[in-house]
């Protein structure tokens, strides 16, 4: 069976990674437009550098958690595809196969004057970087104001799934809040977060809870179809 599963930033909160928007809108104590905009960049590229340098020593630092390991129990039996808006790596290294990254990769960096020169990056990224042509290294992330490359793949992958999965996330960012709007109307729909945006109806399981519960809770139904 075809399974699609969208991930946000409650997947891997209990890994111990920050969630990083608090309910005032602030990231770590930043405005989001300072830190994750191209203005931004271009304004304080230090600032920036030294931001995601922060997220990725913490990163290095967890492991992927009973979520990400349960949905990698699910490729022994099921055709899955993995789309996250999670920058981390915990999918890959619980063993997901299929891994759609929307939002860009940590562990990755690109030229600022080529986005298709990429190359993996696992230590800080510093002032003065540059790639052979000299243009500075900066994360491969998708920032607030760019397109996002990954849309078209992820939207096919949601519309020939005949299960969606939603781990972790407000559905509240888009283009990824739309991708559940792909899903064939024959789809069965479940929702995994412990303050749901959404209510159950007769395609959609809401269940509240963090995403180590929950996903068990999603695979024991998908059991038993």
């Amino acid at each position: 069976m075809k399974i699609a599963i969208l991930t946000g930033a409650g997947m891997s909160a209990e890994s111990g990674l920050k969630t990083f928007r608090d309910s005032n809108g602030l990231w770590e104590g930043h405005d989001v437009m300072e830190v994750a905009t191209p203005e931004g960049f271009a304004r304080n590229p230090a600032l920036v550098l030294d931001f995601y340098n922060q997220r990725r020593r913490q990163l290095l630092k967890v492991q992927p958690n009973a979520a990400h390991l349960a949905l990698a129990r699910l490729q022994e039996d099921h055709d899955v595809h993995i789309i996250t808006q999670n920058v981390d790596d915990l999918h890959e290294r619980a063993g997901n196969k299929h891994v759609l990254h929307l939002h860009g990769e940590l562990l990755k960096a690109h030229s600022s004057g080529n986005a298709q020169n990429i190359k993996h990056w696992d230590k800080d990224i510093l002032l003065g970087d540059c790639c052979e042509k000299g243009h500075q290294w900066r994360p491969h992330i998708v920032w607030f104001g760019e397109a996002v490359p990954a849309m078209d793949e992820a939207i096919g992958i949601v519309e020939n799934a005949a299960i969606l999965i939603i781990v972790g996330t407000s559905m509240q960012v888009y283009p990824a809040a739309g991708l559940m709007e792909y899903a064939p109307a024959y789809a069965k729909l479940y929702f995994v977060d412990p303050n749901p945006s959404l209510s159950s109806n007769k395609q959609l399981t809401v269940i509240a809870e963090n995403a180590t519960t929950g996903v068990e809770k999603v695979l024991k139904l998908i059991n038993d179809l």
